[in-house]
Parts: structure tokens; C-alpha cells; sequence
């Protein structure tokens, strides 16, 4: 660990710092290991697709868990959203999803609790935990449709009251679940939410009690000031000037023109700035990311680029990154404004933010900026009538890729890279949840990109329906294909295919489809680009 000045009058040594760190860490983890062990869907319980952290009494975040950094990134603003718009008292939990009052997009439920400690029940801090719950409404099985607007997406929530005083608000509660297609699973994995608020509350008062409320509020001050500090000495080992980059989006879903993501950086002493001026408008398909989504993005490739200087990760997910200034044009597809469709903003779009970020700062860290990795989610849902329980069911996997290799070692295959920090749904236990068999399942070989390192290689997977079912998937590289780096190769664009009656019919990159029975799903996703030249 790097010892720097202290960041004020009351302040902590590096090594108490540092235990403090590992601590309020720690309790991130196991409250995301509390939500996983007692969630019901395969894609929270399987796929890890959720997210806790621990946020100071200003909303600044102090610890993150390894979770979702497309979740993580965008927690700060949920937590600020509920506390712009209720008051939260000892026992209260906010729940939201709306994507323009401090959600992502609609699948993703956010709860919010605060800490409230001592006899005086003074106010620590506030724990929140985020899931993508496998269906929320909409027009689709999964409430991610080739929608044109938000309001096709799923039920849509502002900040409410779910627990009032410890107990659950029914109304609230019951109008949820008549509006989505598996209320019973819906049920399980919103008190599994709960449950991994109750661990972090549960462990943070442990943790005042040990420590002392003082000297823990100190502890969190002190791990943003740190953190704060940590990145300005990163911008300072970038060379000053300004770096461009764009790359852009097969489509919107709903026309076959490219969308672009543009961004100008400019690096001057400890100070960054990133200027999104440029890319392309708010859309008519479901590629919208909110002002949420772009920020995340920004901060998880900041937080890469930081770690791959330093060789440790930021503090408190580097806490409020005041070092750095973002400008994000409205009414743009990286700040959408209502009633746009915002559903693969939050998937795909900022994948392609990143690649941009990474883009334009590999010009000024031409040796520590990988090449890119698959780009995509491959998001897949699927629903209809389960014949067995005569019940609708639901489902939602994203589909790993390629990752980039960079200066040290090949890019990993088939693995969930960048935004995601999820893993796949095991064979056993998609079969075992939905009417469906896995077919195929193997890596793409050679799809990554050659070069002195090589990309790794993407997947594919082939699923059959056994019922009919309506199928959606929204994936990008289907005809970008990602990029490689210091001459090394691109790897190979992604495809998409449906199966019927044994004849292979290829399918667009976003498509809705009802499928019938016995016909199969192929999704082939792309593998990473390459680092360097071969022949050097």
C-alpha cells in the first residue's frame, strides 16, 4: 500500500486506514454472499448478477463489493435519489428503478437502507444492494424487448417506501408483483435484497461498537480523501494533452444506422477531463444509456487504468472521483432523457463507452491499455408457458465472449469481461429452471484476434426451446468487431442464428422472435482483440 499525507486533522494511520478498508470490504462481500445464497432465480444465485455497497451519510461510496461494475459505478446516485425524494428513517428501505430517478434500466432493483446507530440513533451511513431481476413486466419475457420507449420496458419505479419502520409496505409490495410474470421468483429474490441489507446494517453497527461511531465516520472520510488523492497521482503519470477516440454501435434495434460514441480527454497536471460532445443523439431503440450508466462506465475505466499504474486497487471505488469532469451532452444516447428506451444502454452501450475511454487514453499509456475484449453482453431472455406447472416462466443469461489481450498475456476466453462481472448459468441448472436443453456449448476457436499476444476466443452456445416461447436478444460486434491494439489483429465479429427444422437461418445482432418448439438458439459471440505485432 502507498503511503501518502494525510488527508486532514482527523485522520487515521496507513495501517489502520487499511484495516478499515478491509473491513467495510468484507461486509460488501458478504452482504452480496447473503443476497446470492438465499436469491431464487439461476441468474442471481448462478450468475452472481448483483451488487452491494456501503455508502457514507453524503451518499459517497466507501465500499464496493467485486461485484457489477455497471452496478456499482451508478449506486451513488440511487442512494441519492431515494434521499432526494423520502425521508428515510431507522428501519426504512427505498426501492427504485427508474432509470431517470437514479436507476440504470428496469430489470435492475436497487434497495436502500440507512444505518442508524447508538442510543441517539444517529445516522452512519446507508447499504444498498442492486439485482437484474429476470423479469419486470414489459412488452417481452426478460422486460428487455426491442422497445421504443421506457414505458415498454417493465414496471417503472421511483424511489418508494418498501419497509416502513422494519415492516414491508403490502400495497407497494403487491402492486410489483402484479405486474411481472413470475411474482413467486420476484418474491424471493426482493427479500433476498432485503436480507443482504440486514447483513450490512447487521455488521457496520458490530463495527461501531468495536471501533466506535467517531472514529468509523473518520475512517470513511479518510478512505475518499485517500482514494481522491490515489487517482490524482494516476492523472499526473498520464502525459498531459488531449486524446480523441470514437467507435460506435451496430445499431439501435430498431434501424441498421450505426451509433456513435465519440469522447475527447483532456489531461492537464492531476485533473482529467472527458468530453462526450459529439456522440450520436438519443435514439429511437432501446440504446440509450442515462447519465448513470456513462458515469459508471467512466469510473470503471478510470479504476483499470489507476489499478494498472499502481499495482493496487482505488479505496472505496475510488469514492467521489472529484479529480475528474465529465461532460455528457442531453438528449444524447450517453445521457437520455424521458420517456426514451433505456433497456441495452445499460448492457451494451457501456461497453462501448468503455472501449472509447480505453481508446483515447491508450494514445497517452500505449503499454498498459488492453486491446478490446468482446464489447457485448449477448444479452438473451426467453419466456413463455411452463406445461409442467401451467405457469408463465422467465429468463435472462448474458452470454460471455473473448477478453483483449494486452502487453503482459493473451486475453482470456470465454469470459464476462468489462461491465460485467458475471458468470454463465450452468447447464444443470438452465435445464434444470426452464423447459430448454443446451445443445452446444464450446469455445469459438481462433475468433480472437491475432498478435504477439493473442485475444481470447468467444463462445458458443445453443439453446433448444422445448415449449414455444418468445426469445430476445440484444448483442453488439456483430459487425464492429472488436479491435485490437499496437498492431495486433481484431477478433471475430459475433453471429446469431436460429435453427429450425435443422436449417440455419441467420438472425440480426437485436431481435425479437417466437419461436416454436424444438427449434434452437445459436449465439456465437466475439472473441478479443490482439496486442502487438506478431512479427516484432
Amino acid at each position: 500500500m502507498q503511503t501518502l499525507p494525510p488527508g486532514g486533522p482527523n485522520h487515521l494511520d496507513a495501517i489502520r486506514l487499511e484495516v478499515y478498508r478491509s473491513l467495510l470490504q468484507a461486509i460488501a462481500e458478504e452482504m452480496g454472499a447473503a443476497l446470492r445464497r438465499s436469491a431464487y432465480s439461476p441468474n442471481i444465485k448462478e450468475r452472481r448478477d448483483y451488487s452491494c455497497a456501503i455508502c457514507d451519510a453524503r451518499a459517497r461510496p466507501v465500499a464496493l463489493g467485486d461485484h457489477m461494475p455497471v452496478h456499482l459505478g451508478a449506486i451513488p446516485r440511487s442512494v441519492q435519489a431515494a434521499l432526494a425524494a423520502l425521508e428515510l428513517g431507522d428501519g426504512d428501505v427505498a426501492l427504485l428503478n427508474d432509470p431517470f430517478h437514479g436507476g440504470t434500466h428496469l430489470p435492475d432493483l436497487t434497495a436502500v437502507r440507512g444505518v442508524w446507530i447508538g442510543p441517539e440513533a444517529e445516522l452512519l451511513g446507508y447499504v444498498a444492494s442492486r439485482a437484474h431481476h429476470a423479469d419486470v413486466g414489459g412488452a417481452a419475457p426478460g422486460s428487455m424487448p426491442l422497445s421504443r420507449e421506457i414505458f415498454q420496458e417493465g414496471v417503472r419505479i421511483p424511489p418508494v417506501k418498501l419497509v416502513r419502520g422494519g415492516a414491508i409496505d403490502r400495497d407497494v409490495w403487491r402492486m410489483i408483483l402484479a405486474n411481472v410474470r413470475t411474482p413467486g421468483e420476484r418474491e424471493g429474490d426482493l427479500h433476498a435484497q432485503l436480507a443482504a441489507l440486514d447483513v450490512g446494517v447487521r455488521r457496520l453497527r458490530e463495527l461501531a461498537e468495536r471501533r466506535s461511531p467517531g472514529e468509523l465516520r473518520i475512517a470513511f472520510d479518510e478512505l475518499a480523501s485517500y482514494a481522491d488523492r490515489l487517482l490524482r497521482r494516476v492523472i499526473e503519470r498520464i502525459p498531459d494533452g488531449r486524446y480523441v477516440a470514437e467507435d460506435f454501435l451496430d445499431d439501435d434495434g430498431v434501424t441498421e444506422n450505426a451509433v456513435r460514441i465519440a469522447v475527447a480527454i483532456e489531461v492537464e497536471g492531476d485533473e482529467i477531463d472527458l468530453d462526450f460532445e459529439g456522440s450520436a443523439g438519443q435514439r429511437d431503440g432501446n440504446v440509450n444509456a442515462v447519465a448513470a450508466i456513462t458515469e459508471s462506465a467512466v469510473r470503471y475505466a478510470l479504476r483499470c487504468v489507476a489499478e494498472a499504474v499502481l499495482g493496487t486497487s482505488l479505496p472505496a471505488g475510488g469514492a467521489d472521483m472529484a479529480a475528474v469532469r465529465l461532460r455528457i451532452p442531453e438528449r444524447s444516447v450517453v445521457n437520455a432523457q424521458p420517456p426514451a428506451a433505456v433497456a441495452a444502454g445499460n448492457v451494451e452501450t457501456s461497453q462501448r463507452i468503455v472501449d472509447v475511454v480505453f481508446a483515447a487514453l491508450g494514445q497517452a499509456l500505449p503499454d498498459l491499455v488492453p486491446a478490446c475484449s468482446s464489447g457485448t453482453m449477448n444479452n438473451f431472455t426467453m419466456g413463455g408457458l411452463d406445461p409442467e406447472s401451467g405457469e408463465p416462466f422467465a429468463y435472462y443469461e448474458t452470454v460471455a465472449g473473448g477478453m483483449g489481450a494486452n502487453r503482459a498475456r493473451d486475453g482470456l476466453a470465454g469470459v464476462h469481461t468489462h461491465m460485467t462481472n458475471s458468470l454463465n448459468t450452468p447447464v444443470e441448472a438452465l435445464e434444470h429452471a426452464i423447459p430448454v436443453h443446451v445443445r452446444h456449448y464450446s469455445l469459438r476457436a481462433r475468433t480472437g484476434g491475432e498478435g504477439l499476444r493473442r485475444g481470447g476466443d468467444g463462445l458458443r452456445r445453443d439453446v433448444e426451446l422445448l415449449v414455444p416461447a418468445r426469445v430476445t436478444v440484444l448483442s453488439e460486434r456483430r459487425r464492429y468487431a472488436p479491435g485490437g491494439a499496437r498492431g495486433g489483429a481484431a477478433g471475430a465479429a459475433g453471429e446469431n442464428w436460429l435453427i429450425h427444422d435443422g436449417e440455419p437461418r441467420r438472425l440480426a445482432g437485436k431481435f425479437t422472435e417466437d419461436v416454436a418448439a424444438g427449434d434452437v438458439i445459436s449465439i456465437r459471440t466475439p472473441g478479443g482483440g490482439g496486442w502487438g505485432n506478431a512479427g516484432s
